[in-house]
């Protein structure tokens, strides 16, 4: 292995490159030589790297993985939150009706046997 000197940019601490780099950013601008993307060459730049990344079978499937667990998450938990929510409002609304089958709304208990085709429910 070689030996490191300990000199250069690589070797500097850094807040010290962070520096050189930001000085370097501003005389670029400032000269007229820094390129700066319109929104059409972003587009296709972006277009080159997903398709390059696409190409990694193994690491689309990862995100996809990841991003189909944070979907399950994100839904479990807002599911687990409504009917938290829901058994409260639920429970002192209801009290007497049911659900219409085909409606999907409460009903009293005596409309619900009338919409049934038979008398009242009990």
């Amino acid at each position: 292995m070689v030996g490191r000197s300990g000199r250069g940019f690589a070797a500097m601490d850094p807040e010290a490159q962070r520096e050189i780099a930001r000085r370097g950013g501003r005389a670029a601008h400032e000269s007229g030589n820094a390129h700066e993307f319109n929104s059409q060459e972003a587009a296709v730049a972006g277009r080159k790297g997903g398709e390059e990344v696409s190409k990694n079978r193994m690491h689309m499937a990862e995100i996809g993985r990841k991003g189909g667990l944070a979907s399950h998450q994100r839904n479990a938990a807002f599911y687990r939150e409504s009917a938290a929510q829901g058994e409260t409002a639920l429970a002192s609304d209801s009290r007497g009706k049911r659900r219409s089958s085909h409606s999907n709304r409460l009903v009293d208990d005596d409309s619900y046997g009338q919409e049934h085709g038979g008398e009242a429910v009990h």
